[in-house]
């Protein structure tokens, strides 16, 4: 511990030679102070006593509370008598913090080893960059990271600053104005089904274009405005003129338009808008568990009779139809009665994608045809739709 105490504070030097007794100078508000420090047997900085003149005390005595505190963070981060980060390397800090602005700063945690800072791009959206210092700062490189739909690559040497961090953090949010752009279009004049609370860094929007009938668009991030990733989720019946007619006007693109505008376009269609309708009614429950939501899944697997259309999710489908005494089952693919309208249908057996954390393919069985529909369902069936479902046999 002594050793520390020289290092990190070279106006310091020892008395004795059992070293519990140091002498030296501070600097507080730019005046030198002669200071004594005295250390137990054990040498523990916890238990040191602090000797000073009166004209120190009555500088410190304010700030009592914040010295104590300050000696316990100390304490806590070397526990096993490792140093703390002398005093110069606060005051830089302290100096880079005022060159952001205050007002740009969120978050300082008591070790000054994690800081949030607040950055606006040109459309008025916030966001927040958070920086964990290495314990070699500014020698290493932070830790930096955002809610963005791409990797944050930041730039940095021994000579970077906060405020030269910042600077690049705004750059980073400037690329990718144009693709929040497209999607904060779509959040404000469609319904969006999924996510149920969309974040800065996710790039899907499943968009309602009617009852138990919806387009999931996945945006790059890095060309906003080119043709997404499609797909149709809903009945066979629906679907398919849908389809026919993404495929038929795909070359009409245009990529000087909003992907909105291009997406009506295409299909030929309105999207239905908070302004026109509510979204209850597109929030239609499971027909098995009676709940729109099975931990992240909605209903989307959806029964292919026109006059029947009900909704399910993938699982409770699966499920309910592994359950029937009539079921047969060909492969991983099982087959029953819809529990509504007592149409064929089939589910096949929710198996995770390698690479997908939690997406199961599924498909719809239709007079004797397997029509893939899509990928994208999370969960498994719940224990309350297992009881529900034993309970009808």
């Amino acid at each position: 511990m002594e050793s520390l105490l020289i290092r990190d504070n070279p106006l310091l030097l020892p008395l004795n030679k059992k070293k519990t007794v140091y002498d030296g100078f501070i600097t507080v508000q730019e005046r030198d102070f002669r200071i004594r420090i005295l250390l137990p047997p054990d040498l523990q900085l916890k238990r040191a006593r602090l000797h000073c003149c009166w004209q120190l005390k009555h500088l410190l005595r304010e700030y009592e509370h914040i010295v104590k505190q300050v000696n316990e963070v100390a304490l806590n981060r070397c526990p096993e008598g490792r140093s703390v980060p002398p005093p110069r390397y606060y005051s830089q800090l302290i100096s880079e913090m005022e060159t952001v602005g205050w007002d740009k700063m969120l978050f300082i945690d008591m070790d000054f080893q994690t800081l949030k800072l607040r950055a606006e791009d040109s459309s008025g959206r916030q966001h927040t960059l958070t920086v964990k210092l290495k314990s070699k700062h500014p020698a290493e490189a932070p830790d930096c990271s955002a809610d963005l739909p791409v990797p944050l690559t930041i730039t940095w040497t021994p000579q970077s600053t906060l405020e030269q961090l910042h600077s690049q953090f705004l750059l980073v949010l400037e690329s990718l104005t144009d693709f929040w752009d497209v999607l904060d279009e779509i959040d404000r004049k469609t319904w969006v089904l999924e996510p149920e609370k969309p974040s800065r860094s996710d790039t899907m929007r499943r968009i309602a274009i009617g009852n138990n009938v919806s387009i999931k668009v996945e945006v790059d991030p890095r060309h906003p405005k080119m043709l997404p990733e499609c797909c149709l989720l809903g009945a066979d019946h629906v679907v398919t003129p849908l389809r026919n007619k993404l495929n038929a006007n795909m070359h009409m693109w245009n990529p000087d338009s909003s992907v909105l505008n291009n997406l009506r376009d295409v299909l030929e269609i309105e999207f239905p808008s908070p302004a026109t309708h509510e979204k209850s009614s597109f929030n239609v429950e499971c027909g098995i568990c009676y709940s729109y939501r099975l931990e992240d899944a909605i209903p989307d697997q959806v029964c292919n009779d026109p006059r029947c259309g009900q909704p399910f999710h993938q699982a409770c489908l699966y499920e309910w139809l592994r359950a029937l005494p009539s079921s047969r089952q060909s492969f991983n693919l099982v087959f029953g009665e819809c529990p509504y309208c007592s149409k064929v249908c089939g589910r096949r057996q929710p198996t995770q994608r390698p690479g997908l954390s939690a997406a199961y393919i599924f498909s719809s069985y239709s007079y004797g045809s397997i029509h893939h529909l899509a990928l994208s369902s999370q969960s498994a069936f719940t224990r309350s739709l297992v009881a529900r479902t034993e309970s009808e046999f």
